[in-house]
């Protein structure tokens, strides 16, 4: 698949994901009254998403200057957002970060504000909305034995 059919699908998805869990604040109803807030919902089989991040550093700078714009953005305070289950975190020599998290649909908007607000400068982004398919692609291996 190419990159901009993948770029494209995963645009697609996020935008069913921001419709699907009510993320538009002038319709969406309020919150039952023992609801738990979305910004404290817990990733469950209907409502998670993985979301793979690939932050590639700004090669022409080095390291201990992006960390000083990073520390002054206030990236590593708020990432990851507290509640969000870090699935992977690997550094990818020349490239910079991937990391993988798992979380609410509702949550995904949180997620990318917070990379906008303190890691861009330092990096540029990528982002990557997955689903967890091993169990299906276990099963079907399993079957075709």
């Amino acid at each position: 698949m190419g990159r901009s059919m993948g770029l494209t699908m995963a645009i697609a998805l996020a935008g069913v994901l921001a419709l699907s869990s009510g993320a538009n604040a002038q319709t969406a109803a309020p919150p039952a009254e023992n609801a738990a807030p979305a910004e404290n919902a817990a990733p469950t089989a209907d409502n998670a998403v993985m979301l793979t991040i690939f932050l590639k550093h700004d090669q022409s700078r080095p390291l201990s200057e992006l960390n000083a714009q990073l520390g002054k953005q206030g990236y590593y305070k708020a990432f990851p957002p507290a509640g969000i289950e870090v699935v992977s975190w690997y550094v990818m020599m020349g490239i910079g970060q991937v990391v993988t998290l798992r979380l609410p649909a509702s949550r995904l908007r949180e997620v990318n504000r917070i990379i906008e607000n303190s890691a861009w400068g330092s990096y540029k982004t990528e982002f990557y909305p997955t689903y967890d398919y091993k169990a299906v692609g276990i099963a079907a291996h399993d079957k075709a034995q």
